[in-house]
């Protein structure tokens, strides 16, 4: 009986495209032909539902109106239509005229029009990669089905390795331009498959950032480099602690003192993650306790300080580099101190208050498609919002634009004082060449700038090895530092007119 409607419809189809002279294409030529065309994905809607074709079985079907439609093109797409939208799509008859059928995503380019010129751009809405570089198309009728009371319901079986996605359909707007759009659909993940719904018919897709997955060896070793990496930040700090106290006491400087600072943060940040990922381990499967909310804390309260100081370091390089002049500020050190130590006291406290500090349980996944989880005393999963991002990545990540800005500004100062020293042996000036290198490699790491890196953790996996190479060993950098402060130190005391405008950079600081 299915055999014979599809057939009856086939003839139908082809007689009515007989009797008005219109174009009847073949099912399998209707994609080719509409290729050519301005406007591809209008004119594949309006000549699928009117092509002939004796295998047209497998791409249409004729429903009963009064019944909800399940069609399952692929193994892993499914399309529910319920009853309301298939009486909607009937023109004539008893029976709907429905159309499923699966497309390769690289036919769907983003394009903007303008005046009559076409031009590839960033898509208005979602980006990411089409899930299995497959597009469901869904149609029911000649018309255009929107604003459907009942939605319609697709389903994407997934294997792969994701993130998130988002449902999205294909956006042909008049004036030519083409992109994904969300509007009308909404988005659910159970774990195996995603689920839209959507308000309306159209070309389907379902957008996802696939997760970077690390093989099991690559876990083992980047969780190496950062307990390590922050032991010997532990031990570098201390000692560069001592170094700035020596620096001190043979010769007052503020500047050194806001370095002091930036270290104590730095051990602070160091030690309470440590400390952190210790008992959390030791909690393993249980619930978080009181000293695990204290611990995350704590490690949150470092962090920021870390960030407040770094930032404080590069309004230092700001005073030196941009006002020059007039910049005698009375207790200085006292006022950052307040900023540097208050503003992280404040939000932790707040944060510690709305009770979002406990176990943190961070999921890996693994080349194999196996997973390991790593556990810190943190924020907890089940409690992170708004204030954990704005604290955690949006703050970060304004104080690196801004450290940056004044790197760089050192370093066209440093180019514009060797410009105008004159012409040097190639020996000085190498070794000039390397004494601003070491300068400008020691700023980045006072000023924080490793932060940054954390942008490019997301497109490979040296750039995670670095970013955790970087940030861990902080400590041991700014040691380093400091050890360049005590060495610059003594010769200044032997020879006070060498080398002036590095020095400036590197130990400049305010008379109280």
């Amino acid at each position: 009986m299915r055999a014979l409607l599809i057939w009856l419809l086939c003839n139908y189809a082809a007689q009515a495209c007989l009797e008005s002279n219109a174009s009847c294409p073949l099912c399998k030529d209707v994609f080719s032909i509409c290729q050519e065309e301005r406007s591809w994905t209008r004119c594949y809607k309006k000549k699928i539902v009117s092509c002939t074709s004796k295998g047209r079985g497998g791409l249409i079907w004729t429903v009963d109106p009064s019944k909800e439609s399940v069609q399952n093109p692929t193994q892993n797409h499914s399309v529910h239509i319920p009853s309301s939208a298939l009486q909607k799509s009937r023109e004539s008859g008893d029976n709907a005229l429905v159309v499923v059928t699966v497309l390769d995503s690289t036919y769907f380019k983003p394009t903007s029009r303008n005046k009559g010129r076409t031009f590839l751009q960033v898509p208005t809405g979602p980006t990411g990669t089409v899930l299995g570089r497959t597009v469901l198309v869904v149609q029911a009728g000649s018309n255009p089905l929107q604003n459907l009371p009942e939605p319609v319901t697709l389903t994407f079986k997934y294997n792969e390795t994701v993130v998130n996605g988002t449902c999205v359909f294909w956006e042909d707007e008049d004036n030519g331009s083409e992109f994904w759009s969300t509007y009308g659909c909404n988005t659910s993940n159970t774990g195996s498959e995603f689920v839209c719904h959507c308000n309306h018919l159209s070309f389907f897709a379902v957008l996802v950032n696939p997760d970077l997955s690390l093989s099991k060896e690559d876990a083992f070793n980047l969780s190496f480099i950062t307990y390590f990496g922050s032991a010997l930040s532990v031990v570098f700090s201390i000692i560069s602690l001592i170094l700035y106290a020596c620096l001190n006491k043979r010769q007052p400087d503020r500047a050194i003192g806001l370095h002091t600072h930036l270290t104590v943060a730095l051990l602070c940040l160091h030690s309470c993650f440590l400390l952190s990922c210790w008992w959390a381990e030791r909690l393993a499967a249980q619930a978080s306790d009181w000293l695990c909310g204290a611990l995350g804390l704590v490690l949150h309260w470092s962090l920021l300080a870390t960030v407040c100081w770094s930032a404080l370091e590069g309004f230092h390089l700001y005073l030196l580099l941009v006002r020059v002049f007039n910049i005698y500020v009375r207790r200085y050190l006292l006022k950052l101190s307040v900023l540097g130590w208050g503003v992280p006291t404040l939000i932790a406290l707040a944060c510690g208050v709305s009770g979002v500090y406990g176990k943190y349980t961070l999921d890996i996944w693994n080349s194999d498609n196996s997973s390991s989880t790593t556990q810190l005393c943190w924020m907890s999963n089940s409690t992170r919002s708004l204030v954990t991002y704005v604290t955690t990545a949006a703050f970060p990540c304004l104080v690196v634009v801004f450290n940056s800005c004044m790197l760089g500004l050192v370093v066209l100062k440093l180019w514009r004082l060797r410009g105008s020293g004159g012409a040097k042996s190639d020996w000085e000036k190498v070794n000039r060449l390397w004494k601003d290198c070491v300068t400008v490699l020691g700023l980045s790491c006072v000023l924080g700038l490793p932060f940054g890196l954390l942008t490019f953790t997301y497109v490979s996996i040296p750039a995670i090895y670095v970013f955790t190479a970087l940030n861990s060993l902080q400590g041991v950098f700014v040691f380093l530092w400091s050890l360049a402060l005590l060495c610059k130190s003594q010769s200044d005391t032997s020879s006070s007119s060498k080398d002036t405008s590095t020095q400036k950079i590197m130990t400049t600081s305010f008379n109280s």
